[in-house]
């Protein structure tokens, strides 16, 4: 498969060569293979809608072959053999390579999904730093001795699940896979990976890396395909120890009814309808930057987007000016223009947004701010424009369901009981923020907020790396990211020695 674009103003363009040339874009047992039926999936360009090349359509049978792998790897002294500090070597090798290829990545990645180069590049970094934050922790997950009865010893050890699988969305395919993979990796299990059909070229290309420095046959599978078909076979198979999956609360619920029936845990990382808090006493100028910031980026396709806005009263008119100024200069466009956002991933997803904007207006919800489309976008590009509305009533669809596209949903509140009672007034917990120099009111609402990561004076779309990361209610369950990861990658074993005093 190969992909050619357009020259980027600020670097060379590459020759973008996926391995291997054929449509072998299933990896298992170290060896890339096409579907044996030579089933494949179209793979189409967000941004003007070009065929950029096809991706094999596995199904339940290449699953099964490639949990098989992985057990097997399990069993293999090539990778089960290996010390923690030498898993850590192979990740942090490829965390230099990717960092070596980081130019060719991000634009597979920025073809693939739309987004502007200049985040495509910003992500590849985070997914180096994941490889290189996983790598040097796999050594230093220690165990415990627990104190008990005279004539005992009690240790508690952490070991790895075995098979793990790995199901990642579109939004962000690169560091999904350093998000999911590399703590699964460095607690020494073997992992399927069955990436998005709508964007996976740039995780392929990553793994094919990981190959090439090392990881050995098994330790890493790619099954790539439908949802319905390799993800619904992968999340039910009785030979997997763990599924992860970051996606829609309504797919979520399907994957955790399947892995149940084998008591397959599940760590998952569902949708998001993230407050941001903002007081009349705060920064407004650095808010609204943050704000606008928080739901435009990657099109508003984030789980963490802050998509609604709480605004006290009595600040409400000047902060929504402040968003109409921003909204004024957005920028849409084709990836290397380096806009501030660009398409959204498919139609389907376009047709939502376009129905949750359809139904505001025709409820008479205030707009307060939208960026018209430019002239020169690309007539097959699948943008939409970005747009805010407020005030929103607090049961409208708008201010309740996550649109996950570039819509912003402004709320008055009266006072800080108010802002709480909105904040959490919600499905989902999985991020929020406040806005206000009060110290005291930024300590009580960081307590009484429901969510998984609250941010003050700033929004971290998800933070850092280290930074563990889920969500509470619909937003889902389980923690990825900092050293949290690696306890969901593994089980405690307790082990107790009578010696005798």
């Amino acid at each position: 498969m190969s992909l050619s674009s357009p020259g980027s103003p600020s670097a060379v363009t590459p020759n973008f060569e996926l391995q291997p040339e054929s449509v072998a874009t299933l990896l298992i047992a170290g060896q890339w293979r096409a579907a044996p039926d030579g089933a494949v999936l179209p793979m189409h360009a967000p941004a003007d809608g070009r065929l950029i090349g096809h991706i094999s359509r596995g199904g339940a049978a290449e699953v099964d072959a490639a949990v098989q792998a992985a057990q097997a790897a399990l069993a293999s002294p090539a990778w089960a053999g290996l010390s923690a500090a030498q898993r850590g070597r192979l990740l942090m090798a490829l965390s230099r390579r990717v960092q070596e290829e980081a130019e060719r990545l991000a634009w597979l990645e920025a073809h693939d999904t739309g987004k502007p180069i200049g985040l495509a590049r910003a992500d590849m970094q985070v997914l180096a730093r994941y490889l290189e934050f996983y790598g040097g922790a796999a050594d230093k997950v220690h165990g415990e001795v627990i104190p008990f009865e005279p004539g005992y010893t009690v240790t508690l050890t952490r070991e790895p699940l075995g098979v793990t699988a790995h199901i990642i969305p579109w939004n962000y395919p690169a560091q999904m896979f350093g998000r999911s993979i590399a703590p699964a990796l460095a607690m020494g299990n073997a992992v399927v990976l069955k990436p998005s059909e709508d964007a996976c070229l740039s995780c392929l290309a990553v793994t094919q890396l990981a190959l090439e420095v090392g990881f050995p046959a098994g330790s890493i599978n790619v099954v790539t395909g439908l949802g319905a078909e390799a993800g619904a076979a992968l999340s039910a198979h009785p030979g997997i120890g763990l599924v992860t999956f970051t996606g829609s609360s309504e797919v979520g619920a399907l994957v955790q009814g399947a892995a149940a029936r084998h008591h397959v845990p599940v760590t998952l990382e569902l949708g998001g309808k993230s407050p941001q808090i903002v007081f009349a006493d705060a920064d407004l100028e650095r808010a609204a930057d943050a704000v606008v910031r928080g739901i435009v980026q990657n099109a508003g396709q984030t789980c963490s987007a802050g998509s609604r806005v709480l605004v006290e009263k009595s600040a409400f008119p000047a902060f929504a000016d402040m968003l109409a100024r921003r909204f004024a200069t957005l920028r849409m466009g084709v990836p290397e223009t380096n806009a501030d956002l660009g398409p959204l991933i498919n139609a389907p997803q376009r047709q939502r947004v376009q129905r949750f904007v359809a139904q505001a207006r025709a409820d008479g919800v205030p707009v307060i701010a939208e960026t018209p489309l430019a002239a020169d976008l690309p007539a097959q590009g699948l943008f939409v424009s970005p747009i805010a509305f407020g005030p929103v009533p607090p049961q409208h669809a708008l201010a309740r369901e996550e649109v996950f596209g570039p819509v912003l949903c402004a709320m008055p509140f009266e006072d800080e009981a108010d802002a709480v009672r909105l904040a959490n007034d919600t499905d989902f917990g999985l991020v929020a923020a406040v806005w206000t120099r009060d110290g005291d009111r930024q300590a009580r609402l960081a307590r009484r907020v429901q969510s998984g990561q609250f941010f003050i004076n700033c929004y971290g779309a998800g933070g850092g790396v280290e930074l563990p990361f889920g969500g509470t209610k619909r937003s889902g369950h389980g923690r990825e990211k900092g050293m949290a990861a690696l306890d969901e990658m593994s089980v405690t074993k307790t082990v107790v020695h009578f010696h005798g005093q």
